[in-house]
Order: C-alpha cells, then structure tokens, then sequence
C-alpha cells in the first residue's frame, strides 16, 4: 500500500476530469481504495428511499470518491 501526503482537511488541486484546475479541500482519505473525496468535486445525484426521519425520500448532491493520482496538493 502506497503512503499518502494527504490529510484530511488539505487543500488540493484536481488536475484531470471535469473539474480540473478547482482548488478545494479534503473531505476524507481513503487509503486501501486510494482515492480521496474532495469537497464540491465529481459531485453526483443520489435517491434516497423515505425513512421515519425522511418521509418523502427523495435526492441528495454527494460527493464521490476521485483518484490520487488526479490531484495535487496545494500550499496554503
């Protein structure tokens, strides 16, 4: 397993994809997947069933998970 230099927290850079050259920060690391998710990055469209808390249901924007190597870590 590689090791990463990004913490969650960080600012990074998105460097490929549709959101490239969008500086944001990091949300969460996942290692064992090496991906990141970047906040406001590759942001996609979810159902949500109704629960007791949510009685329509409904959509929700989250964020997924962007490779490691499609970012670059920014200094502040």
């Amino acid at each position: 397993m590689a090791k990463f230099n990004f913490k969650k927290g960080d600012t990074v850079e998105i460097i490929a994809g549709n959101d490239r050259g969008t500086k944001a920060t990091v949300l969460e690391v996942l290692p064992k997947k090496n991906k990141l998710i970047v906040e406001g990055c590759k942001v996609a469209k979810k159902a949500i069933k109704p629960t007791e808390d949510n009685t329509k249901g409904g959509h929700i924007n989250k964020e997924m998970p962007i490779d490691i190597s499609n970012v670059r870590k920014v200094e502040a």
